[in-house]
C-alpha cells in the first residue's frame, strides 16, 4: 500500500510540471496583443486659470512696470529721515533696529541721504540708501548700488 502511495504521488508530481515553453507561448502572446493596442492618448495636466477679479477704477493704483523692474509695496512707516518719495532703494533690512541705524550711519558718512523705516507687518526695520519720484531713476540707483549692496530692491510705499 505503501508502494502505491509512492508511485501515485511521484506521477502526480511530475505529471503537473508546467514547462518553460508554455510560460514563452503566453509571453509573446501577450506582447503580440499589446503591440496591436492603439496608443492611449496623452493625458494633458490641468491648468489653472487665475481668477480676475475687477476693482473699480477708484481703487486701482497703477504701478509702472513698462521695464519689468521688480518692486516690493510695502506698508512702511518712517522711523529717522527726511521722508520718502514714491519709488525707494532699500539695501538693508533688520530685525534689530541698532543694526539698521548702523547702516545708515555708514550711508550718511558715503554721501547718501538714508533713512530708516518700518514695517510693522513684518516687524522690520528697512535702510534706504535713495528715493525718487520716478521708477527708472530708483532703478538706475539701484543698479548703483548693487555693486556694493547686492542685495539693493526697490521699495514702493503703499
Amino acid at each position: 500500500m505503501v508502494l502505491c502511495a509512492g508511485l501515485t504521488l511521484a506521477f502526480a508530481f511530475t505529471g503537473c510540471k508546467s514547462s518553460e515553453s508554455a510560460y514563452r507561448k503566453v509571453y509573446e502572446k501577450a506582447a503580440v496583443e499589446e503591440a496591436a493596442k492603439p496608443a492611449a492618448p496623452e493625458e494633458t495636466p490641468n491648468v489653472v486659470a487665475p481668477v480676475l477679479t475687477e476693482k473699480p477704477a477708484d481703487q486701482v493704483k497703477v504701478v509702472d512696470n513698462a521695464d519689468n523692474v521688480q518692486v516690493k509695496e510695502e506698508n512702511v512707516s518712517l522711523i529717522n529721515g527726511s521722508g520718502l518719495k514714491n519709488f525707494s532703494v532699500v539695501v538693508g533690512s533688520f530685525m534689530n533696529q541698532a543694526n539698521a541705524e548702523g547702516l545708515q550711519a555708514t550711508l550718511k558718512q558715503q554721501g547718501y541721504d538714508a533713512q530708516l523705516v518700518k514695517n510693522t507687518e513684518r516687524n522690520m526695520f528697512r535702510v534706504v540708501a535713495t528715493t525718487f519720484d520716478n521708477k527708472a531713476d530708483a532703478a538706475a540707483s539701484r543698479n548703483e548700488l548693487r555693486q556694493k549692496y547686492e542685495g539693493a530692491w526697490l521699495l514702493y510705499q503703499k
